[in-house]
């Protein structure tokens, strides 16, 4: 492949809906315990169990997917850009680059909604809309010059982890070195060396008062919610939208050369993929069960997660290519044509889908005051109940709607003009 676009097929944009509606689901997997349990999303030991089939919960989302669902909707988000940019300039309209940041602008609006309305802190939204304003310079480039820039904006953000997990560790061993010398004769910085490391173990864990704290402060009233989640959302959209700027920009620029090489689109041989799933899951699976292993041995201590966090890029990605190699060697079977059409249909409705993950979690365990109750295979029931309405309930919208609900209003804001909304006059 020479990296030039050509025009989309309807097998090409299919494959693309497939996966952002598997994407989807897959969010929802690893969402959904963060949105019921808080702090226990990585560390079972603080909240809804960790024996049995909850730790076994926890371990198999650690393993299959943690990392890989937001990295995979990343790489579709870049393909996006590619799409819309190449049909809004190859129409002739002079307003193109302005639709472009238009509708991005209004991606954010909407992320800020499902942070500070929705009450979910862990809204992607508003960190794609800011990175896609970035990406749009590079839409032109060849699919392998966006590869290397891509590849190697990943091998920053993984460096910066890697200082961060540098950090971490040296805060543990001026702990260690102040905890040897007899409580009474530390010296002042000692004494903040202790307090220090006990801070991060109290980020980690705050223990079972500090746990019931924060379910009081969320089930208590919508209010409470917003006021216990504010602090946490703040520090997202402002903190961490730095830090992991070049993470989420590296995987777009990776999504939008391989929408633009073919393999988003099935336009390179069996054996490309093949390799994706060899390698993939050879590099990828075996990193991740050795960091679970690791983190189990060591009891999820702060020190442990900064000894994983070296190799977690690492596993994470080449897990992703594995999965999406395995997604797109199913699309080429054609087999399931009903799961494959009704998951396209769920990808179409992205952003109506993923914003009612949020309203019904702000529901469950805000509104109903489900938060920190329920165990943790438990909430695989909830999502098991979204993923069924979801897969049944968007191709019936789309018999009689041309978009879902709030893709038709993210039109209507970037085009100034309401589109056709019911099936019986042509979508713009």
């Amino acid at each position: 492949m020479t990296g030039q676009m050509a025009a989309p097929t309807a097998q090409r944009l299919e494959s693309l809906d497939f996966l952002r509606g598997t994407a989807l689901f897959g969010i929802l997997l690893m969402n959904i315990v963060g949105m019921g349990l808080g702090p226990a999303y990585n560390n079972p030991t603080v909240a809804g169990g960790a024996e049995g089939i909850d730790l076994w919960a926890w371990i198999v989302a650690s393993v299959g997917f943690e990392g890989t669902q937001r990295a995979l909707f990343s790489i579709l988000f870049g393909a996006g850009v590619i799409l819309f940019t190449s049909r809004a300039e190859a129409s002739g309209r002079p307003d193109a680059a302005d639709l472009y940041f238009r509708r991005n602008l209004w991606l954010i609006a909407f992320g800020l909604v499902n942070a500070w309305v929705l009450l979910f802190v862990g809204d992607i939204l508003y960190y794609y809309g800011i990175t896609a304003l970035f990406l749009y310079a590079f839409r032109n480039l060849p699919g392998r010059k966006l590869l290397a820039i891509g590849s190697a904006t990943l091998l920053l953000a993984a460096a910066w982890g890697a200082i961060d997990a540098v950090g971490v560790l040296k805060v543990h061993e001026q702990y260690r070195a102040a905890s040897a010398v007899p409580e009474a004769s530390r010296t002042a910085e000692q004494k903040e060396a202790v307090e220090a490391w006990r801070a991060k173990e109290r980020e980690g864990n705050p223990g079972p008062e500090g746990f019931a704290q924060i379910r009081a402060g969320v089930t208590a009233s919508y209010g409470s919610a917003l006021t216990s989640y504010a602090p946490i959302i703040t520090h997202f959209q402002s903190w961490n939208l730095y830090r992991y700027f070049f993470d989420i920009f590296g995987v777009m620029m990776i999504g939008m050369a391989l929408f633009k090489l073919g393999v988003l689109t099935l336009e390179v041989r069996r054996r490309v993929y093949l390799s994706m799933i060899v390698i993939g899951y050879a590099i990828g699976l075996t990193c991740n069960i050795l960091e679970v292993r690791w983190l189990i041995a060591n009891n999820f201590s702060p020190l442990a997660y900064a000894q994983v966090e070296v190799s977690y890029d690492v596993g994470r990605i080449a897990t992703t290519m594995g999965h999406l190699g395995a997604l797109m060697l199913f699309l080429r079977s054609g087999l399931l044509g009903w799961l494959r059409r009704s998951m396209a249909a769920v990808g179409r409705m992205a952003l109506t889908n993923y914003l009612t993950h949020s309203l019904v979690a702000l529901t469950v365990f805000v509104l109903l005051g489900w938060f920190g109750y329920l165990q943790r295979h438990q909430l695989y029931f909830i999502v098991l109940a979204v993923w069924a309405f979801q897969i049944v309930v968007s191709p019936l919208w789309l018999r009689h709607f041309h978009f879902g609900p709030v893709e038709w209003l993210w039109r209507y804001l970037t085009y100034g003009k309401p589109p056709p909304f019911r099936r019986g006059s042509p979508a713009s």
